[in-house]
Formats: C-alpha cells, structure tokens, sequence
C-alpha cells in the first residue's frame, strides 16, 4: 500500500472529509482528492502535519513501515526503506488465499508479516 491508500485509509476510517483533513494540511480539498489519486504528491510539510492529523509516524504514510506507530530499525539506512517500500509494492498483488482476495485487513497481517521477514533478511552485519 503506498502513501495514497493510507492516507484514504486512515481518513474513511476516522470519518474525516477531504476538506477537514486540507484544512488541517493548508491544502484544498481538490488536493486531498489529488493525493489519494495518486496525480500529486504532498509537500514534507504536508506528510508531517498529516501523521500529527492520523496520529501515526511518516514512515508509516510514506509506507516504510506497515506499523502506524513503529520505525524501520535503527540500523536501517533510506536505500533499505526503499528496498522494503519496493518489495511490499511488488508482492502486493500476489495477497490471496486459495485463489481468493483477501480483505484489506487481512493484506495488511500479511503486510506486517512480509516486513518483519524483509528486516530479518536485510540486517546489515
């Protein structure tokens, strides 16, 4: 899931419109819109009052992390935030089960699974 998903994600879920969440951001709700359409990318202003806004870390928005409230280990260094944030966006379409979808909640367990085994395989030594 990329920053567009999580951000319609965590709105919906916290009820929030287009315009309350650009209010907060100082953008426009037509910018909001852009952002979860993925046809415009936010400021690092606009990231870091959103996670205040969401209550989780830029890493998570930034989908370096599936934990909304965790960090990519000390160690891990922005080309290793890269690398994961590439591996979960190409395995992302292979989340079934018995030729089934799974429902969002169950892709992100999943999410969370592949990362703990992507940082157990990529610790630097």
């Amino acid at each position: 899931m990329c920053f567009l998903k999580y951000l319609k994600k965590l709105r919906e879920e916290r009820g929030y419109t287009q315009e309350y969440v650009g209010k907060y951001a100082h953008v426009s709700s037509k910018t909001v819109g852009a952002w979860e359409r993925g046809t415009r990318q936010p400021s690092i202003e606009a990231v870091t009052s959103l996670s205040a806004l969401f209550d989780v870390t830029t890493d998570y928005l930034l989908g370096n992390t599936t934990s909304k409230h965790g960090k990519a280990p000390k160690w891990a260094n922005d080309q290793d935030k890269k690398d994961l944030k590439q591996f979960l966006e190409d395995n992302e379409n292979s989340y079934t089960y018995g030729g089934d979808s799974l429902t969002d909640d169950e892709r992100e367990q999943v999410r969370h699974v592949l990362e703990g085994i992507f940082w157990k395989h990529q610790k630097h030594e």
